[in-house]
């Protein structure tokens, strides 16, 4: 898809938040091998990189544009390349994702491909946002399938494969994973109004539809979501509740 960086950083302050939570259920060692699934502009895997002393830290995302601006934080330790994280392959002490792995369908087949990559002793740790029965996310699908616009998007709805969160810790049983931590969070968002709620959603939900559509089209679809989304929400300022999961576990081993 094709990202916007600077779009994606609006909310940077908020969309670091999350990232906090994840690291502190890291095993903090020296010297591993880590791969940053979804690693987007590069902020937080250097963030990452920072908090694992020796360690070397790869950034893996398929979008150009982050990796463009995620160049800019290479360094001795820290390097960054395009990849899918459905396809990529490796071994690695810490397989590390924050807020990438909504993009991935079938998570049943997905948690088990990621666990593939952890080394005895390593560790899976992701967040993944939750919050896709916000209606934010439901006015997106409501527009997408409505006569004024489904043709427009070429009959497109995007459906997310975020699990439960027993069903992730189930998974990360079934595979053999122990210290396993699996827990939702909301965090508390507080925006100007409603359009501030859609300039979140624009770097974000509304990627995929913003493709699909001619310039104009799209200009019109986020004039009707605007509405929407001021009916749903009249007061300023708004209150954000944006739910996330996060789960981490450990591969028996060394």
């Amino acid at each position: 898809m094709a990202w916007d960086p600077t779009r994606y950083n609006l909310f940077r302050k908020e969309r670091a938040a999350p990232f906090e939570d994840l690291a502190r259920l890291l095993i903090i060692r020296a010297g591993l091998s880590v791969i940053d699934l979804g690693c987007g502009t590069g902020d937080l895997t250097s963030r990452l990189a920072e908090m694992l002393p020796g360690s070397d830290v790869l950034g893996v995302d398929s979008s150009p544009s982050m990796l463009a601006r995620a160049a800019e934080h290479a360094r001795s330790g820290l390097r960054f390349e395009q990849g899918s994280i459905e396809t990529v392959r490796g071994e690695f002490d810490l397989v590390f994702s924050h807020a990438a792995i909504q993009w991935v369908d079938d998570h049943e087949t997905l948690i088990p491909h990621l666990w593939r990559m952890v080394r005895p002793g390593g560790q899976l740790a992701v967040q993944v946002p939750s919050n896709h029965s916000h209606p934010t996310h439901t006015l997106i699908q409501e527009l997408a399938a409505s006569p004024q616009f489904a043709d427009r998007v070429g009959g497109y709805n995007r459906w997310w494969p975020v699990l439960s969160i027993e069903r992730y810790a189930e998974i990360l049983f079934t595979l053999g994973g122990v210290d396993i931590v699996v827990y939702e969070k909301v965090y508390p968002h507080v925006l100007p109004d409603a359009d501030a709620l859609a300039d979140w959603m624009s770097g974000t939900a509304l990627v995929p539809y913003k493709e699909r559509m001619d310039p104009e089209d799209f200009d019109e679809f986020m004039q009707a979501y605007r509405a929407r989304l001021w009916t749903r929400y009249p007061d300023q300022p708004v209150f954000f509740g944006f739910r996330r999961t996060l789960f981490s576990a450990v591969k028996p081993g060394q």
